[in-house]
């Protein structure tokens, strides 16, 4: 199947074959049936784990491992509604994202904007540091002096990128517009009527159930699905097998074919993840909504590449370094044994 693309409007996503176009309309009914069942069983499991800690049984907790999961698909409601793929209506996508953002601690208008230029810059090696993962090239960690190598080693190690780094970027670099703060004022806008909503959300929470109840159930929430979010959008991109090009090789339906994994989760991850797993047909086209990429799998088996599965996408963790001459992620070790062996 060949597919042409070229340059589209609102998040780069290009215009693609009539084979495609046709699963990019979103249906609104559909689009309020996933926010309900999404939305609904988080505010359950708050519910519960709330009750149950009310009660002195500490088992309540539990409740927030579903409700983290949940809670990140919500997310992927606000990510779609950014692409414009939820509802048929720019304004519904809109305030519903917005809605949503304060619930998953996310600036929705400024995020959206940031978002649209990872798609048109992902894996471009020109034009890193939009929305992606800080990736270095082998020759330029070499370069680095020895405090800055280690560094990058500190940010690439799995404890920060997926256990300090997630509560760092929801918690701290989400609540200033980081990147657009000169840009005028529809950043700030975005930023600041989000913590406005998330401080009227805190604090009438906090005076409803109490303040250590409060943070015992949403602080577990929170950052166990920030968490899970930096995985799954770590492993889109940084896995065994993935291509990166300078910018003159680059183009929309290379990134995504070619640097964009298919995350083959079993099926209830794949549902509560809201298919982002299907990284590859999202970034052909992002105005697919969540709930049709697998149909388009499932039509156009052809476009079924880079299929990874939860084994596999494990050992891509240890990848941290793109090796411009063998054109793959290493290790560390790897780029340090290649630099010993090196002709001086």
């Amino acid at each position: 199947m060949k597919i042409h693309s070229r340059d589209g409007a609102g998040d780069g996503a290009g215009a693609l074959s009539p084979r495609l176009n046709r699963y990019q309309t979103p249906d609104t009914l559909r689009g309020a049936v996933e926010l309900a069942i999404t939305a609904v069983p988080l505010m359950l499991l708050w519910i519960a784990a709330w009750a149950a800690l009310h009660a002195g049984h500490w088992w309540g907790l539990l409740f927030t491992v579903p409700a983290a999961g949940f809670l990140m698909r919500l997310f992927m409601v606000q990510h779609d509604c950014g692409h414009g793929a939820f509802f048929r209506h720019k304004p519904l996508n809109d305030w519903v994202g917005r809605v949503i953002g304060v619930f998953t601690f996310t600036p929705y208008d400024d995020w959206r904007n940031r978002h649209a230029l990872h798609h048109a810059t992902a894996g471009d090696l020109d034009r890193r540091g939009f929305g992606d993962v800080d990736t270095l090239t082998v020759e330029e960690y070499l370069a680095l002096p020895r405090p800055r190598r280690l560094g990058y080693r500190l940010y690439r190690h799995p404890a920060v990128m997926f256990g300090l780094g997630p509560a760092y970027v929801f918690l701290v670099t989400h609540r200033l517009p980081l990147g657009g703060m000169k840009s005028g004022w529809r950043p700030w806008l975005s930023t600041m009527g989000t913590n406005l909503g998330i401080a009227a959300v805190t604090l009438g929470m906090m005076q409803l159930v109490g303040v250590r109840t409060f943070l015992l159930v949403q602080a577990p929430i929170t950052l166990t699905a920030a968490g899970i979010g930096v995985w799954l959008f770590y492993i889109q991109h940084q896995y065994e097998g993935v291509s990166w090009v300078r910018s003159p090789s680059w183009s929309l339906r290379k990134a995504a074919l070619d640097g964009s994994s298919h995350y083959h989760l079993p099926g209830p991850l794949g549902w509560i993840t809201a298919n982002i797993g299907v990284h590859h047909i999202h970034h052909l086209s992002s105005r697919i909504p969540f709930y049709r990429l697998r149909q388009v799998l499932r039509d156009h088996p052809g476009l079924d590449a880079n299929r990874l599965t939860v084994a596999q996408s494990l050992r891509g963790v240890s990848l941290a370094l793109w090796d411009e001459t063998g054109q793959k992620l290493v290790s560390f070790r790897q780029a340090r044994r290649a630099a010993q062996l090196a002709p001086s």
